[in-house]
């Protein structure tokens, strides 16, 4: 790497880390009505917390807990690490808030902490981290986003697993190895523009835009 493109690394990581502060401080407030609104609807779905917190494998192999509002029942065996499309698990609440990636709004306090960003590889449980470990040490060297290519790419990824006979096997094998050359590709890639247009493309998605959801850079 060059002494001009260390710089210019430097100075992409430094934007990207003011927007993500600034970005994810302006949606808690200027969302929080709808927040409040579904932390109220899953209060109300069911016993149990509001908020999911989940393991996953951040920055330069760092642990965190990821937040996500609750989505499915509260048992006392653990079930899969992966849902499917028509989970028994998954509230009828929790069927919304995913449709629409509202469960996903408490990592916006992700961000702020640090431990993620608007965009960059999704974060895997260690489990998975270990099974690609080579790749994911590339992956590993920024942070993890809520969004990134892979995420758009496979919008429908439950309903995927949902046709398979054993959908683990499905994500691990095929699913997942393509996620990871799309999240190398961008890490590789990243830019404030790509950045910008991946967010734009993730929003098309969970509104029913982007009919291709192929990777473009």
């Amino acid at each position: 790497m060059t002494a001009g493109h260390s710089r210019a690394r430097v100075m992409y990581d430094t934007l990207k880390r003011c927007f993500d502060v600034v970005g994810a401080s302006f949606f808690l407030v200027l969302l929080s009505p709808l927040f409040a609104a579904a932390a109220l609807a899953v209060r109300l779905s069911g016993p149990g917390p509001i908020l999911f917190r989940q393991a996953r494998v951040g920055r330069g192999g760092k642990p965190f807990d990821i937040l996500k509002l609750r989505t499915m029942r509260i048992s006392q065996s653990p079930g899969p690490l992966i849902t499917t499309a028509g989970d028994p698990r998954v509230t009828r609440v929790g069927r919304v808030l995913r449709r629409w990636k509202l469960d996903e709004l408490p990592q916006l306090i992700n961000v702020l902490r640090g431990e993620m960003s608007f965009v960059g590889p999704r974060p895997e449980v260690p489990r998975y981290v270990d099974m690609f470990a080579e790749t994911y040490r590339e992956l590993l060297a920024v942070r993890p986003g809520i969004t990134d290519p892979a995420s758009v790419a496979f919008r429908d990824e439950e309903a995927l697993l949902g046709r398979s006979s054993n959908a683990e096997e499905l994500y691990v094998h095929e699913i997942l190895p393509r996620k990871l050359e799309l999240s190398q590709a961008y890490v590789r890639q990243r830019s404030l523009g790509l950045d910008l247009r991946l967010m734009a493309r993730t929003v098309a998605a969970i509104l029913g835009w982007d009919a291709t959801r192929q990777q473009t850079s």
